[in-house]
């Protein structure tokens, strides 16, 4: 079948540009449309930089053409984006890239309780097995929770000399570097601390500290969308965010509020995707059976829903548990299904994170301005 431009055009009216009102041809973005047979080029110019915006676009170009012009038609995609320049602001507060370090993916959770912490663990340890340098910011001020998981409970970070000012070493530990406000209080002391002395102690551990080369830095963030995330993503520029759910609804309807934080305008962090947490249970003595205790998929579905990427599953093992509490965290075993689910995930975030650094440019420390950033933050489908 011949492929006429004229038909791609008229199909491609149908799609609204990501952030505008008019069409994708009324707006301009349609910058070049090549036919050879039945393939197709289309180049497209976009405003909007975050990734879901850019995925959507896709998505849609293709079910267009495939529907109006032509369903076997081969379509390759060109994206450019060209984000507008903010003008300058009055009272910005802006974070300090930090030296050394390439990539930072903060990880999240709207509700507590879903195993936050047990997979940012993990998915360092994995990363440190396949050869990257990584470190792990503890930024859950009120619920630190790293010491226990890579036991190192009765460490203290030492003072090193760098360039003639003394500096916070991190506590090294499965080839993991590790700073946490837990290696600075007692184990039965709660951190009573208002907002602004915790965003303190937090720019402390990651400006008053020697970190060295990092491929990746992971932060632990608390739960819910509050002021330690907003002084997180002051302080420095996040590459992306991975949100941690369960399968359950309770969960996911937080789990929706994270993802909406990182993706409000003015915090514009990219999502690199969802990882579904104690997705179900496989008993030692039935290795066949998968129980399915806190509903099936439900963080798959919601990756869906928001159109970001699906991570991957965890499942509900004992084992897991037991290694977080003795400070060797799971994904140090071997040749196990827990290992091979952990080492999948990481792949998969890697993988995004690749796709995301190649597509977008470096993530900005946000910008606060008076109260701006500060408000409730509706999700696309809410």
């Amino acid at each position: 079948m011949k492929i006429e431009k004229q038909a791609v055009l008229k199909a491609l009216e149908n799609i609204t540009v990501p952030g505008e009102g008019q069409n994708m041809v009324e707006s301009g973005a349609v910058k070049n449309i090549q036919i050879f047979g039945d393939e197709v080029e289309v180049d497209i110019t976009i405003g909007n930089p975050s990734l879901q915006a850019r995925k959507r676009t896709e998505v849609e170009i293709l079910k267009i053409i495939h529907r109006e012009v032509y369903e076997k038609a081969k379509i390759k995609i060109n994206i450019k984006v060209d984000a507008p320049t903010a003008k300058p602001k009055t009272n910005e507060i802006k974070g300090k890239p930090i030296p050394g370090i390439q990539n930072i993916i903060a990880v999240a959770s709207g509700k507590g309780g879903v195993g936050k912490s047990t997979v940012t663990a993990n998915l360092a340890v994995t990363l440190a097995k396949m050869g990257f340098k990584v470190g792990l910011l503890d930024a859950d001020i009120y619920g630190p929770s790293m010491p226990t998981m890579f036991d190192v409970t009765q460490e203290k970070p030492k003072a090193v000399n760098v360039d003639g000012k003394s500096k916070m070493k991190p506590v090294e530990s499965h080839g993991v570097k590790l700073l946490s406000i837990g290696f600075f209080t007692q184990p039965n002391q709660a951190v009573i601390w208002r907002g602004p002395m915790a965003s303190k102690a937090l720019n402390q551990m990651i400006f008053d500290a020697h970190w060295g080369e990092l491929d990746f830095m992971l932060l632990d963030l608390p739960p819910g969308t509050g002021d330690i995330h907003l002084s997180i993503m002051q302080a420095m520029p996040v590459t992306g965010a991975v949100i941690v759910s369960t399968p359950q609804e309770v969960a996911l309807a937080d789990a929706r509020k994270g993802v909406a934080m990182f993706q409000q305008d003015s915090i514009n962090v990219p999502v690199l995707g969802i990882v579904e947490n104690m997705a179900y249970f496989t008993p030692e003595e039935l290795p066949d059976n998968k129980y399915y205790i806190f509903g099936k998929e439900g963080a798959k579905h919601l990756a869906e829903d928001l159109g970001v990427p699906f991570l991957g599953e965890i499942p509900l093992v004992q084992s897991i548990r037991e290694a977080g509490d003795v400070g060797r965290p799971a994904a140090l075993q071997t040749a196990t299904p827990v290992e091979a689910a952990f080492e999948q995930l990481t792949k998969n975030t890697v993988q995004e994170l690749v796709r995301r650094n190649k597509s977008l440019p470096p993530t900005e420390a946000i910008k606060i301005t008076t109260m701006a950033g500060c408000s409730a933050v509706k999700g696309k489908n809410s």
